[in-house]
């Protein structure tokens, strides 16, 4: 229980600090986010899933937030008031902040090359040289590391945007070949749904091309929740939210 005090008390103090955090975040000109599971205790039933949402700024601050739910109330919440790129999975409950146009989204190509790759398993003939076009735009990527973003947009444009079109081109002739059903149909209309978002790194040298920084940063959720298992009450989970924002940012 002495423990647990501390914990609180800890996590308490650094609610302001966490606040300051969320509005440099916000004030910066991208965002990415995503979330993860956790069991939280003290619901009607026993436990219910409660879920940590990371959010990471343009120089890398990260901010989590809790919510008892994964509805589009958690988003739209802490996304209130800001105007900028937003890049994320296609989960719908983004949409809503989407909708009030002062938001634009931006896709992540990591999730898109996933779905293809478990496709590969039953698919290979098409999987692989969408693979491989894939490849191409981390290997523009790769070459724009350390590139000021004017230079990275530059870049982008010269050799990414004819990958591109050819990765479109591509999705178009699988979509025709394949079950809408299969992996690698559901694989395909998932990339070719997200295509304009998918193209919008292009826009802006600033924009990275996945997400892949936030899923890093809950990494360490998803380790530590093998060992605690789960958080004890909703306001375990809020303060659990504050520790790794704090923990992340050190």
């Amino acid at each position: 229980n002495t423990l647990g005090d501390w914990i609180d008390f800890i996590a308490d103090s650094f609610s302001a600090i966490i606040e300051a955090m969320k509005r440099k975040i916000l004030k910066g000109p991208t965002v990415q986010s995503d979330d993860t599971k956790i069991r939280v205790l003290g619901g009607p039933e026993g436990s219910y899933a409660g879920y940590l949402w990371c959010y990471g700024g343009l120089h890398d601050e990260v901010v989590f937030d809790f919510t008892e739910g994964r509805g589009r109330e958690g988003p739209l919440r802490f996304l209130d008031g800001y105007q900028g790129y937003l890049q994320v999975d296609a989960y719908a409950g983004y949409d809503i902040v989407f909708a009030r146009g002062n938001v634009v989204e931006v896709a992540c190509w990591a999730h898109a090359r996933r779905k293809i790759f478990e496709a590969r398993a039953t698919d290979p003939k098409h999987a692989d040289p969408l693979l491989g076009m894939i490849a191409a735009l981390y290997a523009v990527e790769a070459d724009a590391k350390g590139l000021a973003a004017d230079e990275r947009r530059a870049l982008r444009d010269e050799k990414s945007r004819p990958f591109l079109a050819s990765i479109h081109e591509r999705l178009l002739q699988v979509r025709g070949d394949v079950l809408p059903k299969s992996p690698m149909g559901q694989a395909v209309t998932y990339a070719l749904n997200q295509w304009t978002a998918l193209q919008r790194y292009l826009e802006d040298g600033r924009l990275a091309i996945d997400n892949n920084a936030t899923e890093r940063s809950l990494r360490g959720v998803a380790v530590g929740r093998k060992n605690w298992l789960f958080t004890g009450s909703e306001a375990g989970g809020r303060r659990a939210a504050v520790l790794y924002s704090i923990y992340t940012a050190s």
